[in-house]
């Protein structure tokens, strides 16, 4: 999530009321979490397992809860929570803008889009060439579709990231900053949710096709030319790589990686990152050939009893 322009690092310390550790004048171009940073952002860090990743990540500024020894050419945010911190940090530089109107006045919409009855469309969206937006789509903000884009009824585009921290008085959720990107020739399928990232973007490739009812977890990068069928979840920031074929009710783990032209018979679950060029099928997803000599070798034992 880059801010409109780039922040001293004094200003942003001054709003989280943290101790500066490092060059207080620097500039901060945006925040973003870990696996997405970039030389410029603030990332944060919670727990000493993950201070030394945070700490040789590309980030210029780390937000922590404890003072440490600080990189050359970094600095520190030191606060008692950097996951409220980091939240606060997100409301004041992407705040919820609510909406009066059912289509933003600042939306674009490209030439020869059509958008049917009862659709929503929130800030900051794109809409490229020749699109179909179906009846009772939300596009709840922070997106961009490109050409060519099939968009069936009651799909949300857009969702808050399900993101959350278990404190003793509750789950405590972390702020969505983030977007969607859906590129060209890409069908979504009616009843379909496409989650926004939590700071940068969630990402549907060229020529994906999803079916009905299925779920796109935050910060999920989805290739080219990839087939979803019904009723599948894919977890926050996961990635499937081009050329990918899903079945039905699946579930993919977040986190995980399915390598280019995989395919996952239905009603696996994809519980670990996935080889490419294979097929795999089974509760805990494996090859297909090991997962049906394991079913085999099951059946044989329950007749010899």
């Amino acid at each position: 999530m880059n801010y409109s322009e780039p922040q001293e690092l004094s200003k942003i310390a001054s709003l989280i009321n943290a101790e500066v550790v490092g060059d207080a004048t620097m500039k901060v171009k945006g925040q973003n979490e870990i696996h997405v940073v970039e030389e410029g952002d603030i990332v944060f860090v919670d727990h000493p397992k993950y201070y030394d990743t945070a700490l040789k990540s590309a980030a210029t500024v780390v937000l922590i809860n404890k003072k440490v020894d600080c990189p050359e050419g970094k600095a520190l945010l030191v606060v008692d929570d950097p996951f409220s911190a980091f939240n606060k940090l997100t409301k004041h530089f992407n705040p919820f803008i609510a909406s009066s109107s059912t289509i933003d006045e600042n939306a674009v919409i490209g030439e020869d889009t059509v958008i049917q009855p009862n659709v929503f469309i929130g800030p900051k969206v794109k809409i490229g060439k020749n699109c179909i937006i179906h009846p009772g789509v939300s596009i709840v903000g922070h997106a961009t579709i490109g050409d060519n884009v099939i968009i069936h009824a009651n799909v949300v585009i857009g969702s808050e990231a399900f993101y959350y921290k278990k404190r003793e008085s509750g789950f405590d959720k972390l702020l969505t900053g983030g977007s969607v990107v859906i590129e060209d020739d890409v069908e979504i399928g009616g009843g379909s949710t496409v989650d926004r990232g939590v700071t940068g973007p969630t990402t549907i490739g060229l020529d994906t096709k999803i079916d009905n009812l299925c779920h796109i977890g935050h910060d999920t990068i989805i290739g080219k030319h990839c087939l979803i069928a019904a009723h599948t979840g894919v977890g926050g920031c996961s990635v499937i790589e081009d050329d990918v074929t899903i079945w039905g009710r699946v579930g993919v783990k977040s986190g995980v990686t399915i390598g280019a032209k995989a395919e996952i018979l239905a009603c696996s679950c994809v519980s670990k990152s996935l080889e490419g060029g294979k097929t795999y099928f089974g509760l805990v997803a494996q090859e297909k050939s090991d997962a049906w000599r394991e079913m085999v070798a099951v059946r044989r034992l329950a007749r010899q009893k």
